[in-house]
């Protein structure tokens, strides 16, 4: 039951991506629009509670749960970034607003951005690593806790890593070749848009 609704809450972040992004730009109703956007959140806390129903159940705690605290980690992290990206690119092609930067290629913009990322990556291990301690508190140290700290030291790895690829863009910052330039955007951080209105 976890892993199906794992799957429904990613099925409806982008159901109700596009139902946000239409009602703001198609059908031009841009409160109710971004209401719907805000909405998201509620999926990740119907997950929350059904995983912690399911351990009070009396569930052995196994990979569905630790998924679980994975999936909700991330989307805290990415799902806000993820609307922004959409509704940039939305605005620009249905409103005709500016056409959203492209994450820098090249020196230390690049270094930036990939630091960036990195602590949403960072940010969602350490919120997974929360849920999954809290997860362990509640089922007591009597009970089949190995697959959740399992889950705990997947995340701080997966940190590590993300951090080490960050500072190799900091060390050893990416150059353009030779004759292909340099100019590209800053950053990827969303541009005001005037009178179009994006979601931020």
């Amino acid at each position: 039951m976890v892993v199906t609704l794992i799957v429904l809450c990613e099925v409806g972040f982008w159901v109700l991506l596009a139902a946000g992004l239409g009602l703001r730009y198609l059908l031009r109703m841009p409160r109710t629009g971004a209401a719907v956007l805000l909405a998201e959140p509620m999926l990740e806390l119907i997950l929350l509670v059904v995983t912690a129903v399911d351990l009070k159940n009396g569930a052995e705690p196994d990979w569905k749960h630790g998924l679980a605290a994975v999936y909700i980690g991330f989307t805290a992290t990415h799902g806000h970034y993820m609307i922004k990206w959409a509704d940039g690119h939305a605005a620009h092609r249905l409103r005709g607003a500016p056409r959203p930067a492209k994450p820098p290629r090249y020196g230390m913009a690049r270094a930036a951005h990939e630091w960036r990322m990195t602590a949403r990556a960072v940010g969602a291990g350490a919120v997974a690593a929360v849920l999954l301690q809290l997860a362990i508190w509640y089922i007591g140290d009597d009970g089949q806790v190995a697959s959740l700290r399992e889950w705990q030291i997947k995340m701080g790895v997966m940190s590590a890593v993300c951090v080490v690829w960050a500072l190799s863009y900091t060390v050893w910052p990416k150059k353009p070749k030779p004759g292909t330039g340099g100019g590209e955007p800053e950053d990827d951080r969303p541009r005001e848009r005037g009178t179009t209105g994006t979601f931020r």
